[in-house]
């Protein structure tokens, strides 16, 4: 008798004969209305649509609507853009390098290849590059050809990347304990992808190519829509991801296989000294920039979650004393409302992170009079009972004061409407990873913020693994809504992110990781995450100073943070 097996499809439970894939199950459940299936979840699992069944069990669709979709799709038109180069050239002396998240999609620059001692050297895409890679692409979707999976020894991977020049995706191979690996072929093109791929290139129908600075941007759809938005970058956050790169190729760390060598080959030490002296410089910069205009009152200080916001404020406050001014912490969150007239959001809940949650006009009538040189009665939040309550704060400002004042809607305009523009100075921080994974897999930002505030939350504030994965997506949607849209309007973007954080972050995030339930929603991102840092050699935390940014996260640090 043949072999089947019970599969159930949200409330629709059938039987399915040996041999059946998942792709020809999506098939059935796929509406017509809705955007294509991409990828799916398997018992608690994610699997590629061409797998085959093995057990009985539970199957959700993806589709580009859901953040996982939406990488598998991303993912799989990296390896599209790289067959249409190889289309144009004939050979693998071109290839193009996807560096980083901008705006909806990935920058990228076109690389003219050498030997493994050899510089590559950046070709600049012209107009007429773009409209052939893009018209090749199309091309290339509408033959719907195959992206195989191809299981193979790793060594074997690793002669082929070097015989294709991907000299970053075999040294980062070098550290795989794993014999065999998956490699994707599309074509005579092969690559290693940190995470699924679309069956075909039929499914990879949106997306533009746009020349950008010195390469160019491929952008993807947006969560709900098939259409592409206008591009329109943060000029102000490329120009400061553009010096912070530019630095890690000067100091020959622009990827997680080069960290990987430094650490091994003894220079843990050395990466972590040098670039804290980097971002000493760049706090100096600005505290050099205040000083000078001293009409600058409120340093207004916002950033996404775990930017590290609070120890970067208490950085910035030493420098400024050290140049003769007075700094004082203001912090945001002592001018929310009670917790009992927090405002809710569409899902009915308690929305912490809207505006509406601080007491505007409280804020803005406390820091006029403040300015005018009154001696003001400043609130403190008790987290504790919910309340905002008064304990003999008292402050008045001198002619060498400054307000540091932090909190995610520092930049907003709403929350300091009376304030003069020219005595606010504003600071926008984030972790602006500026390391790859190899040549065609950037290093999500998100990712590294995710992994800071699992490990931070885990000893801060004895919320476990899961209980942060949980949260995150409201934290991103927060984001989104009360952060990212004010980022332009800083005089100041300070990138926060470290090249050594995710090999140090990895010795007190795996534990937590390893923790979460396998049964649980939260499971499939943990693993996850999980296979990301084993890509990053670890690096112990003695070396990382008490001042550090870092530290604000994994404990030691001088500051109360």
């Amino acid at each position: 008798m043949e072999k089947s097996y019970k599969i159930t499809v949200g409330d629709v439970t059938k039987e399915y004969p040996s041999g059946t894939r998942i792709i020809d199950i999506a098939r059935e459940f796929q509406k017509p209305e809705d955007y294509p299936i991409i990828i799916s979840e398997y018992n608690n699992s994610l699997k590629e649509l061409n797998s085959p069944l093995v057990e009985d069990g539970i199957i959700k669709f993806y589709t580009t609507s859901n953040k996982n979709g939406r990488k598998t799709y991303r993912r799989s038109v990296v390896l599209l853009l790289q067959k249409a180069v190889y289309d144009l050239f004939g050979s693998f002396e071109y290839d193009v390098h996807v560096l980083r998240s901008i705006d909806n999609g990935y920058f990228c620059q076109l690389v003219r290849q050498g030997s493994e001692d050899e510089e590559k050297t950046i070709v600049e895409a012209s107009d007429e590059f773009v409209d052939k890679v893009e018209r090749r692409m199309h091309e290339l979707v509408e033959e719907n050809l195959p992206i195989e999976k191809v299981v193979m020894k790793t060594k074997k991977a690793m002669k082929i990347f070097h015989d294709l020049h991907m000299y970053e995706k075999e040294s980062l191979l070098r550290y795989r304990t794993s014999s065999n690996i998956n490699v994707y072929r599309l074509g005579e093109c092969y690559d290693y992808f940190y995470g699924y791929m679309a069956p075909s290139t039929g499914y990879l129908e949106v997306f533009r190519i746009e020349k950008f600075q010195d390469g160019f941007v491929v952008q993807f759809p947006g969560r709900f829509t098939s259409e592409i938005r206008p591009f329109n970058p943060s000029m102000k956050l490329c120009r400061e991801l553009n010096l912070t790169s530019e630095w890690s190729l000067r100091i020959g760390i622009n990827s997680v296989a080069a960290l990987n060598d430094s650490i091994v080959n003894g220079r843990g030490r050395d990466v972590i000294l040098i670039n804290e002296a980097f971002m000493e410089k760049q706090i100096s910069d600005i505290a050099r920039a205040i000083y000078e205009n001293r009409s600058k009152k409120f340093i207004m200080i916002a950033g996404p979650s775990s930017s590290g916001k609070t120890t970067f404020s208490h950085k910035l406050s030493t420098v400024l004393r050290g140049l003769g001014l007075c700094p004082h912490p203001i912090p945001l969150d002592d001018y929310y409302v009670d917790r009992d007239k927090i405002p809710l959001d569409e899902f009915g809940e308690k929305d912490f992170e809207a505006v509406e949650g601080i007491d505007i006009e409280l804020f803005n009538k406390d820091m006029l009079s403040l300015l005018k040189g009154e001696r003001v009665l400043l609130p403190t939040f008790n987290f504790k009972t919910g309340k905002r309550e008064y304990n003999n704060k008292y402050m008045q400002l001198g002619e060498d004061d400054v307000l540091v004042i932090e909190g995610i809607h520092g930049l907003n305009d709403r929350l300091s409407h009376s304030l003069p523009r020219e005595n606010k100075y504003k600071i926008y921080i984030s972790a602006l990873t500026q390391l790859s994974i190899d040549e065609h897999n950037p290093l999500s930002t998100a990712d590294a913020r995710l992994i800071r505030r699992i490990v931070r939350d885990s000893r801060s504030r004895g919320t476990s693994a899961q209980g942060t994965l949980a949260m995150w997506d409201s934290v991103r949607r927060g984001e989104t809504k009360n952060i990212f849209t004010f980022q332009e309007d800083a005089d100041f973007i300070i990138n926060s992110a470290l090249i050594y954080e995710l090999s140090v972050l990895k010795v007190y995030a795996l534990p937590q990781l390893y923790a979460v339930d396998p049964s649980s929603p939260e499971y499939i991102e943990a693993h996850r995450l999980i296979k990301l840092l084993e890509y990053f050699m670890p690096l112990p935390s003695d070396d990382v100073p008490n001042t550090s940014i870092i530290r604000e996260f994994i404990g030691g640090g001088v500051y109360r943070v």
